[in-house]
């Protein structure tokens, strides 16, 4: 019995997303294949195969396609590589297209023996800049494959072959040396674009790998690698160090930055029989860890594992004129030979046959449609940027045109992010006077909340006996005054007021530390994330879209459901680890939503990536930017209903360029077939397509952001 096998391999050399769909087409026709994907953002296929065909076979076909399987791919720098190339291409094609246009289409610019002149310009950009193009199309047709590209090889290679029969047999014809120029050079400024777009796809999982520590302190004093950290061992934590891996304390107390995992700005203190997690950050006590899982076991390599194989799960999102190519160009090829046929069956000369035929083709060629997604891009991006919006390919605008649901985190997306003391609850009128004895208290303790007391207010006094009791506060003597300032274990006694109006702002989400002079607590400081000003409207307008709204968050349901309230949004889900807010998001998409994820932290790039549409706020962490689709550099959520906007506006204007451009083609496709249109009118009717395909794009400069 045959079994299925899943297979990986590199893929190099795509310069879109049609040529995934053409790798896919040749590897799922081999016997043996169940399945094929081939992502162009992460150029990487994915087999599903029984064991009667194996890699090398994949391979085989890959290279027969006119593409490379290496073995090892860096793909960074093939990326470069073919970038490079591209605008070496593109650049050469662009001067020369200049010259041989201006001669062959501006009569006074014209000299005895121009289409020489035209050829000889022509033919480096025909069979060099353009060279590419010939090499896939004739690969493809070996597969019995048709793409863009193969139309942009007949319809270039007919027009240059044409001019040069007429010009070397001295035939009373035009000549359309700068069709073949205009059409390489567009297109080639489309694939340089496109490109572009994904050279940044792939750096989360680095700057994720970069979060783990490199070595680890055991408890004898030994340093090691971490790779060389095992199950059992014990190490040692200092202050402001990473803890090496996942583990378990078996001594000390501490305070643990782990928003790595929760996103939330509150530490999580720890003691003796907790589980940490590896890479998250030791606040401020000495803590021994006995590790409980390491290398591909521990929880930053779950999170590295779900944002890669979310971004290589994604099918290749097919744009919407390689779709149509499927059919139009063969189409468009097979009208020009009937054309040709017909015009010699009826008695007509060769002449006027072949120019009826290259008419067909000229009309046919993508000329608009090489300007109608990237100039589209272009312009939609550009204005993003202005905006503070990064717009990352094509596929994200599309992705964005079918939304339904946003699902937002809560810390640093919908809040501030950062903890900060919003009240202090003294019924004896101390506040003031209590609170200057805390803040100097705290200024000597590293914890988060500890130091949103201390920044709130201005205290030089001086700070003696002082004592940290981890997990519950601190005690000293400020100004011969003794005082202490922690949660409520810490004193004997909170007076009935304080605790009703203490308990009301923890109703609302809210942090409380007592301070006392003593074990009486005497007042209650209230600290809290914030929520943003613009949160509320920023719900309203992305409501007025047309878009659900979810608040996703690793903090407690309470504080989830107030916030919730504060901005107007009804469905919560709270208490989520990274690998909980992805499946939230998978659980969606298969509930048939496509679903946008709004997040900043390290712990939202799992469910940024699993996402139809990720979207990283800038006041985030890198590694979130890299795992998603947009990027809104201002903190403001206000900025992600203009980002769902643009990118909605941008590919409704590349659907509009398309349609038209397709529409030209249709049209004129049959006059050109029944000789109304020569080449040359052809030409110029292609060159108004483009033009408005570029007016078209320019509007999207107009586009205005809420504020």
């Amino acid at each position: 019995m045959e079994t299925e096998v899943r297979s990986e391999l590199a893929v190099d050399g795509m310069t879109c997303s049609a040529c995934a769909a053409s790798i896919e087409q040749g590897l799922t026709r081999l016997d043996g294949v169940v399945s094929a994907q081939v992502n162009f953002t992460t150029s990487k296929a994915t087999v599903f195969h029984s064991d009667v065909v194996t890699v090398d076979d994949f391979r085989t076909t890959i290279e027969s396609l006119g593409y490379a399987a290496p073995v090892h791919l860096d793909r960074d720098a093939a990326e470069a590589a073919r970038q490079a190339d591209l605008w070496s291409r593109f650049r050469l094609a662009a001067v020369l297209t200049v010259l041989v246009s201006a001669v062959s289409m501006i009569r006074p610019l014209r000299f005895d023996g121009w289409e020489w002149f035209a050829l000889v310009l022509a033919t480096p950009i025909v069979f060099w800049s353009g060279w590419r193009f010939h090499r896939v199309a004739v690969a493809n047709l070996r597969h019995r494959l048709v793409t863009m590209d193969t139309l942009v090889s007949v319809g270039t290679l007919a027009a240059w072959t044409w001019s040069t029969v007429v010009l070397l047999g001295d035939l009373e014809a035009d000549v359309y040396f700068e069709t073949s120029a205009v059409i390489i050079t567009l297109v080639l400024l489309g694939k340089w674009l496109e490109i572009g777009a994904t050279r940044r796809s792939g750096e989360a999982i680095r700057s994720l790998a970069d979060l783990g520590a490199r070595t680890a302190l055991l408890e004898d004093g030994t340093e090691i690698a971490i790779n060389d950290l095992e199950v059992g061992m014990r190490f040692r934590v200092r202050p402001g160090e990473k803890i090496a891996t996942d583990g378990i304390v078996v001594e000390g107390h501490s305070a643990v930055d782990a928003s790595m995992v929760t996103g939330e700005p509150v530490p999580v203190e720890i003691q003796a029989g907790d589980e940490v997690v590896g890479a998250t950050v030791n606040a401020n006590g000495s803590v021994l860890v006995e590790a409980t899982r390491v290398g591909a076991d521990t929880a930053l390599a779950q999170i590295i594992r779900l944002v890669d194989e979310a971004q290589g799960s994604r099918a290749p999102i097919q744009r919407l004129a390689d779709r149509v190519a499927g059919v139009f160009v063969p189409v468009a090829i097979a009208i020009a030979g009937v054309t040709l046929a017909s015009w010699l069956i009826i008695g007509d000369s060769g002449s006027d046959a072949f120019t009826a035929a290259v008419a067909v083709l000229i009309i046919a060629c993508p000329c608009a449609l090489g300007l109608a997604t990237p100039l589209a891009i272009l312009v939609g991006t550009g204005r993003g940027a202005q905006l503070g919006i990064i717009i990352k390919g094509a596929e994200v605008l599309e992705d964005s045109r079918r939304l339904d649901t946003v699902v937002l985190d809560k810390t640093g997306t919908v809040t501030e992010g950062r903890m900060e003391l919003v009240e202090v609850i003294s019924p004896s009128g101390e506040g003031e006077e209590l609170l200057s004895l805390a803040a100097a208290l705290e200024s000597r303790s590293e914890h988060p909340i500890a130091q949103a007391i201390a920044n709130s207010t201005e205290s030089a006094r001086s700070v003696t006996d002082f004592e940290n009791r981890p997990g519950f506060g601190v005690i000293g003597s400020v100004d011969a005054v003794r005082a202490q300032v922690g949660r409520r274990d810490l004193f004997s006694e909170i007076p009935a007021e304080i605790e009703k109006l203490a308990g009301e702002a923890e109703a609302n989400g809210h942090t409380v530390v007592f301070v006392g002079r003593g074990p009486v607590a005497q007042a209650a400081l209230v600290v809290a994330d914030r929520i943003k000003p613009s949160s509320a409207e920023a719900v309203a307008a992305l409501r007025r879209q047309d878009l659900d709204l979810v608040l996703l968050t690793g903090d407690n349901e309470r504080t989830a459901r107030s916030v919730a309230a504060a901005v107007g949004i009804e469905r919560v889900s709270a208490s989520m680890f990274p690998d909980a807010k992805a499946a939230e998001i998978a659980r969606l998409q298969d509930q048939g939503h496509r679903v946008a994820m709004v997040g900043d932290g390290i712990n939202d790039a799992p469910a940024l990536a699993q996402a139809d549409v990720g979207i990283a706020v800038g006041s985030g962490t890198d590694i979130a930017m890299e795992a998603s689709d947009l990027t809104v550099l201002r903190g403001d959520l206000l900025a992600v209903a203009d980002a769902v906007a643009l990118s909605r506006r941008t590919f409704g204007t590349i659907k509009g360029n398309l349609f038209w451009a397709f529409a030209y083609n249709l049209a004129a496709i049959p006059l050109a077939a029944s000789g109304v249109l020569n080449p040359m009118i052809a030409a110029a009717a292609m060159g108004l397509s483009s033009l408005f395909v570029v007016t078209n794009s320019l509007r999207l400069r107009r586009f205005h952001a809420s504020r």
